[in-house]
């Protein structure tokens, strides 16, 4: 006979009461989390205690040896027996005294924490005593009674052996540099902000003290010393105020990084009624502004004061007091952002660009950057060895993963970019909510057929796209759902250009020439481009006559063309300005002849929405995304570089290499100056496709009817066939 075995029933756990000292422990691992959270809760003791003196010292990160010394008013002799004691302090005595809190300390909580969890001593002396009183604490209790010593007037202090009784808490805290460079970027927080104190602090037995502030009447001078000139140089005043009881009441003042500010990462430096506190949603809107319009000072430097009624704060949401809850939050921050907004806009409104000068090939149309000595595009090339695993393209949004990584190459240099992806796709987005452009009938009727004629089908893929490389000079192949396009980059890019040439009407930024370019000459020029093989003089005459009847044409639209398109000529009929159709390129100027012309000879002039369609259209045409005039040097365009190669064809090099004697082979010699001009050029305008034309498109760009039938986009393979065919092999 068989018996089933009978469960084994298991009580429920027995509820039982902790031990006082665990829940010390446990409470003082949440208010001291590391010996930054200690360093903040003394300096702000010191600075309830009317301190115009605090000085710190640390020995190991703080984990050996944290020490605050202030001038404060000291802590009365009979205080002494209850100060460590949790839920003592002389900041509150009921709840709805939080309402009215102007003090940075009121739980009670943080001196009795530190003594749960290291050794602390206390000297003091207040006002009038003869000698101070030094005592030991440990678990929230004197050690022994106050005994008297000589000492100086306010506090000190020290607090040794931190964590002791915590293992994994100090193991995870080995590192003592990053601990104290938390502690100094503290210090100087608080000595940038209250500007009546002098602060220090230096490792323990170290002379020089690594922050040190004076007090001075003047917050850019605290800045200066604290964070150094570089920084406050650069720095705008910012102020904002409102008193609508409906919305929001709050005053704020401060300083914000201009253009010419640089970082790796963002520095905000926030008080909130004198609390050193952080907001993540107001930070997130400031970055969000500075990415968009100081893409290269996408990491600002930001110091705000924000004084609001106490009762509209509360500061009783945090265990270490780092953050708090405002009263209409979201209102005080869109505020605040758009006045940030406005003056970096205000900062911004022009900007300079110059190149350096490039020397004109045998093969190339003879433009002369003597005409046009614009900014050097970004410079810096370094060729780098992929590595074996990031050839494997896992993640489309990596540009590790992308097609250019699968590619090798010995001779080609690969252009930098010191700027983040994240921050230059933001930047395009400067424009993106621009108010009516004009009340002009005519250019609302051209944006209206755009859009009207805008192919939804098409409108989806350029929306979601995702960019894999170029496939050839022309095109270059995205990814859209599980689907391969090739793009005609040079199509999109016209197109491109052109709405937002019709879009940004009358509100260009300028791209100002270095020095004036005759248009005279720039005619001359693209007239002998189109015609090289005529040179009979009587061309020259009707090539002179062309070139002076556009020059004259062009000085008298002058006043028009800055107005509307921010094209600027002078009297002397010299085209020194340009207009910036998007954020962070810049056309190829050795174009500007062509384009010249083109306003010259195709813009009808006489009818208004004809004229500023054929304007527009020169525009997009000029600021296209053209293939570089100098060959290609990957592939079989290296042999236009070879020494005297230049002009002749291709096949005119298959004996790459000459004998001399006895057959001894000469290695070919390349022009490397030419050669590296080129590679640059190349480089910086797939670098511009990849990280200015497909984020702008995804943006802007509303892609016409005709796109669909005449090859701008060709689907070339679907995904899933490609995996079927994979899974068979």
């Amino acid at each position: 006979m068989e018996f089933e075995p009978t469960e084994e029933v298991k009580e429920p756990p027995r509820i039982h009461r902790l031990d006082e000292s665990v829940v010390n422990r446990i409470a003082a691992g949440e208010v001291i989390q590391r010996p930054v959270s200690a360093v903040k809760e003394l300096v702000e003791n010191s600075l309830d205690a009317s301190s115009t003196s605090i000085s710190v010292a640390v020995k190991d990160g703080g984990l050996k040896l944290i020490q605050v010394s202030d001038d404060g008013h000291g802590i009365r002799y009979e205080d002494l027996p209850i100060l460590c004691e949790r839920h003592t302090t002389s900041k509150l005595s009921k709840y709805e005294d939080l309402q009215s809190i102007k003090s940075m300390g009121f739980r009670g909580e943080a001196l009795a924490s530190m003594t749960y969890v290291g050794h602390v001593t206390v000297t003091t002396i207040t006002r009038g005593q003869l000698h101070g009183y030094r005592v030991s604490y440990r678990d929230g209790v004197m050690e022994h009674e106050p005994k008297a010593c000589a000492a100086v007037k306010g506090t000190q202090i020290v607090i040794e052996n931190l964590f002791y009784n915590m293992i994994a808490r100090r193991k995870t805290l080995q590192n003592s540099t990053d601990d104290y460079t938390k502690i100094v970027d503290l210090l100087s927080r608080f000595a940038i902000h209250h500007i009546n104190v002098s602060f220090s602090c230096r490792k323990h037995g170290a002379a020089r003290a690594d922050v040190h502030s004076v007090a001075t009447p003047s917050r850019l001078n605290s800045i200066k010393s604290v964070y150094g000139l570089l920084v406050a140089q650069n720095l705008i005043k910012i102020e904002v105020a409102d008193n609508d009881p409906s919305s929001s009441v709050f005053g704020m003042d401060g300083f914000i990084s201009n253009s010419n500010y640089v970082a790796k990462k963002t520095t905000m430096v926030l008080f909130i009624n004198d609390r050193l506190v952080e907001c993540t949603a107001l930070k997130r809107a400031i970055e969000v502004v500075y990415t968009a319009t100081l893409p290269k000072a996408s990491k600002p430097f930001i110091y705000m004061s924000i004084i609001l009624p106490p009762e509209h704060v509360d500061v009783n949401m945090h265990p270490t007091k780092r953050e708090v809850s405002l009263l209409n939050q979201e209102v005080i921050v869109e505020k605040i952002q758009s006045v940030v907004e406005s003056m970096l806009r205000n900062s911004n409104e022009s900007r300079t660009f110059q190149e350096q000068a490039v020397e004109a090939s045998p093969s190339v149309p003879p433009v002369t950057s003597n005409d046009l000595d614009l900014s050097p595009l970004p410079s810096g090339s370094k060729s780098q060895k992929v590595p074996v695993h990031k050839i494997v393209r896992t993640d489309s949004s990596d540009p590790a993963g992308r097609l250019h990584a699968y590619l090798y190459s010995n001779t080609q240099k690969h252009l930098e970019r010191d700027s983040s992806l994240t921050a230059v796709r933001s930047s395009v987005r400067q424009r993106r909510n621009l108010k009516e452009t004009a009340d002009l009938t005519s250019i609302q009727e051209l944006i209206n057929d755009v859009d009207s004629k805008c192919h939804s089908g098409l409108l989806d893929i350029v929306r979601q796209c995702t960019y894999v490389g170029m496939a050839d000079d022309v095109f270059a192949l995205l990814q859209h759902n599980t689907h391969l396009y090739l793009a005609n980059v040079v199509n999109l890019s016209k197109e491109l250009m052109y709405q937002q040439a019709l879009r940004r009407f009358a509100h260009f930024n300028a791209i100002q020439l270095s020095e004036p370019a005759p248009l005279h000459e720039l005619i001359m020029l693209a007239l002998k481009e189109e015609d090289l093989d005529l040179e009979s003089i009587e061309n020259d005459d009707l090539k002179e006559k062309i070139a002076e009847m556009n020059a004259q044409l062009l000085k008298q639209k002058a006043e028009m063309l800055e107005e509307y398109f921010c094209i600027f000529i002078d009297s002397e009929r010299n085209l020194s300005r340009l207009p910036i159709l998007l954020d962070q390129y810049t056309p190829d100027m050795d174009r500007v002849p062509e384009f010249v012309l083109c306003l010259g000879n195709d813009v009808d002039w006489e009818e208004e929405k004809n004229c500023f369609q054929s304007i527009a259209a020169a525009l997009g045409n000029f600021y296209a995304m053209h293939p570089p005039l100098l060959p290609n040097p990957s592939g079989k365009g290296l042999e236009f570089y070879r020494k005297g190669k230049h002009g002749k064809n291709p096949q005119d090099g298959e004996n790459s290499s000459s004998h001399v004697g006895d057959g001894i082979a000469i290695e070919d010699e390349f022009e490397h100056e030419l050669l590296s001009e080129a590679e640059t050029a190349w480089a910086q305008r797939e670098w511009s496709i990849q990280h200015v034309l497909f984020p702008s498109m995804r943006l802007f760009l509303k892609p016409p009817n005709s796109m669909a039938v005449n090859g701008t986009f060709v689907r070339v393979a679907s995904l899933e066939k490609l995996y079927k065919v994979f899974e068979r092999c």
